[in-house]
């Protein structure tokens, strides 16, 4: 896969240039900018050719990034679908690059991050002017001590295993993308792409950004956090046996009458105790524990194509608004927005 770097451009007065490409306005500054991608053997696809995409749209509205691709060794690399990656050249601490982008793996973090990767991504890094990951690409940046005291994300299913290994960053989960300072971390795959968007807003502005947002169809900004996407809850089960048949009466009947003085009576405690039980043994209280559970119900159901209020009613909530408000706080989108983006991939046909 050839690098995919601007050719010569011509430049109007005090570095500008014209926009040229569908529904462009006015001139931005086009300055070239050189942006770094690191890959290696096993990387996502998607991780670098999303964001590289993005990049290369942007000079067709007036921008003027060069893109590069450099591997630890300057030797090629086979991605993740097995597909071989030419590459410009090893990573060097000269030239200084004003992007470095490490994309991710599904290696990692299965595997710890090899030493040399880790010098990959912190030699370019040193000399940058803002230092950027996609997805697991996090891992990398940890390894090479680029996180140390930074907020941080990644792809939800591992945001716990990046906390564990980087304890000095503060992750969020919920988040696109984070930005602390000049180094950005992105979530999933895609979220790649809201990254470059965001960076190319911050290099010239928001219509431009917007004009490559629209040429790609994609979000200029998504609505909502990661957990959208995320599957339903997993926890561990209780440890103990009477907690354990609280959590599965809940489960098998969500609609039922789960109130915390109707589960007490099912396990013949006090309040007091079962609230502490449910506390000590799954950090929550049994109304959130069970307003989790028809949470995931009712996503399962609109999913499924139920509407918003049969999930509502079925899932156990006293109404659809107390649906709307649950999902407003979990997934800041309402559950007409979520059925919209996940339910099916299908159109009817007419007739």
């Amino acid at each position: 896969m050839p690098s995919c770097v601007a050719g010569p451009t011509a430049f109007g007065a005090a570095g500008t240039r014209p926009v040229t490409g569908p529904g462009g306005t006015g001139v931005v500054n086009a300055a070239p900018h050189r942006v770094a991608i690191l890959v290696y053997d096993g990387v996502t696809l998607l991780d670098f050719a999303g964001p590289a995409e993005v990049f290369k749209e942007a000079n067709r509205f007036g921008a003027d990034y060069r893109i590069v691709l450099l591997s630890p060794t300057g030797a090629g690399v086979t991605s993740n679908l097995g597909i071989q990656i030419a590459v410009d050249g090893a990573v060097s601490p000269d030239p200084a690059f004003d992007t470095v982008l490490v994309a991710g793996s599904d290696l990692y973090p299965r595997a710890r991050i090899p030493r040399d990767l880790a010098d990959a991504a912190r030699i370019p890094a040193a000399a940058a002017g803002r230092v950027a990951s996609i997805c697991t690409g996090a891992f990398v940046l940890a390894a090479a001590g680029l996180l140390d005291g930074k907020r941080a994300t990644t792809h939800w299913k591992v945001a716990h295993e990046l906390a564990a290994r980087c304890p000095t960053c503060r992750v969020e989960p919920d988040a696109i993308y984070v930005r602390d300072g000049a180094t950005y971390t992105s979530a999933g795959v895609t979220a790649g792409i809201d990254l470059a968007l965001a960076l190319v807003e911050e290099d010239h502005g928001p219509q431009l950004a917007r004009d490559v947002a629209r040429a790609l169809v994609v979000y200029m900004q998504r609505a909502g956090g990661q957990s959208q996407f995320s599957a339903p809850l997993q926890g561990p089960p209780p440890r103990s046996p009477a907690l354990r048949k609280i959590t599965d009466l809940v489960t098998a009947n969500p609609d039922g009458d789960h109130s915390l003085g109707e589960l007490a009576k099912h396990l013949n405690v006090s309040t007091r105790h079962l609230t502490r039980l449910f506390h000590d043994e799954l950090s929550t209280t049994p109304a959130r524990y069970v307003e989790n559970i028809r949470f995931d119900m009712a996503r399962a159901l609109l999913d499924q194509g139920h509407t918003a209020t049969q999930a509502a009613i079925l899932a156990g909530f006293p109404s659809y608004e107390s649906l709307r408000r649950v999902f407003a706080r979990k997934l800041s989108i309402s559950p007409a927005a979520y059925q919209r983006r996940f339910s099916t991939t299908r159109r009817a046909n007419a007739g």
